[in-house]
């Protein structure tokens, strides 16, 4: 009996189906969208001539994030508090790698990768993970100084103020804004004094539109995200040509294959404007499929945290909790750029867009999500994680 029962809830059977399911779908989706956005991008690039080209890398960036996803889950969560230092530690250290010439490379005059050879490395992705993990132990850790500003918020605060530094040198201004969101969301859920954290608030805010107004490149790219029809040919030409794709897609899309702004007019289109093409090829119907899959994914990672904090498990509550603020909030930046409600920002769409570190990240992300849920449900039935 004891066998069978071993067996059953082994990390292999013992998953949430439901939502292994939908992010089974999100993969599968993103393989279709992935090739179709970039078929014209491949077959007309000198170096290829192949149509296959992105759809085969992002075949094999799935690969090793299922495989980096399968390692992730084989440990406790336990482990990750034991180590979320490290693990920040160690994103810190790739985000001043990354700023170092000769390491970090250069892409459209940003310095956000690091080149392995194979592939090219984002370290901020990688610090977004980490900041869930050390988020998460920082505030158990802290929870009994949560109300003082010296002793349990200001730590926490100065870390985030070497991450934003490093961040803005690349400089990652979305990056920048998911990994602040996690931290002052997963410290809101740990319960830090309300006044404390509204002060935090206004702070961010404060600091936000300061870095919008005192930067040229990124006040040029609000003005152009409020009104992209001024200057349709200049700093309004990704934004309008996002806006048309949606417009041409109507209730049902113009067919799969059959969108006509991938074909060079859409910079990026298989990375952070895939949901443009989705528009464009399936309609508001397609848009609703792939809202509604990331809205069940964000709303089992709150109910999988809130399963934990019943079992009193604080830890895993907050690692639940914090990615799915960083996968909805990620979700919600890139769909709010592609319709034209956000200033324009290099955020690659979860789980769907083309790019090795964010979806390898992603995948790593969901495996602590499925971590957390496998150890609730165990602990249920009365067994040892």
């Amino acid at each position: 009996m004891m066998v069978n029962s071993a067996r059953r809830y082994s990390p292999i059977t013992a998953l949430d189906e439901a939502l292994a399911w939908a992010i089974a779908l999100l993969l599968s989706i993103s393989l279709v969208m992935v090739y179709s956005a970039s078929i014209a991008y491949a077959e007309a690039d000198a170096g290829t001539h192949n149509r296959y080209f992105y759809l085969m890398r992002h075949v094999l960036f799935m690969a090793v994030g299922l495989g980096v996803a399968y390692g992730v889950f084989q440990f406790p969560t336990a482990f990750w508090q034991k180590n979320a230092g490290r693990v920040f530690l160690i994103g810190l250290v790739l985000l001043i790698l990354v700023l170092i010439p000769g390491i970090g490379k250069v892409v459209n005059g940003s310095r956000r990768w690091i080149s392995l050879v194979v592939f090219n490395l984002q370290p901020s992705e990688i610090m977004k993970f980490a900041t869930v993990i050390y988020a998460a132990d920082y505030t158990v850790r802290k929870s009994h100084k949560l109300h003082s500003l010296k002793e349990g918020f200001a730590p926490m605060f100065m870390a985030m103020v070497a991450v934003a530094f490093l961040l803005l040198r690349e400089p990652d201004f979305g990056a920048l804004m998911v990994v602040m969101t996690i931290a002052m969301g997963i410290l809101f859920l740990g319960g830090i004094n309300l006044r404390i954290f509204s002060g935090l608030a206004v702070m961010a805010v404060t600091a936000v539109v300061l870095l919008i107004v005192l930067s040229p490149y990124r006040l040029k790219r609000v003005l152009g995200f409020m009104d992209p029809w001024d200057d349709p040919y200049g700093k309004g030409y990704q934004l309008s040509h996002s806006l048309i794709a949606f417009g041409r897609g109507e209730w049902f899309g113009v067919g799969l294959g059959a969108s006509v702004e991938k074909l060079f007019y859409l910079p990026e289109a298989h990375t952070d404007f895939i949901m443009a093409v989705i528009a464009e090829e399936f309609g508001f119907a397609g848009i609703c499929l792939i809202v509604g899959l990331y809205a069940w994914l964000v709303r089992r990672a709150f109910h999988i945290g809130m399963e934990a904090r019943k079992l009193e498990r604080y830890y895993p509550s907050l690692l639940a909790q914090g990615v799915g603020i960083w996968l909805g909030i990620q979700v919600f930046f890139n769909i709010g750029v592609n319709m034209g409600l956000l200033p324009t920002k290099g955020l690659t769409l979860p789980l769907m867009s083309f790019g090795g570190s964010a979806m390898v990240m992603n995948l790593a992300a969901v495996a602590l999500l499925l971590r957390v849920d496998w150890e609730n449900r165990r602990i249920m039935r009365g067994y040892k994680v």
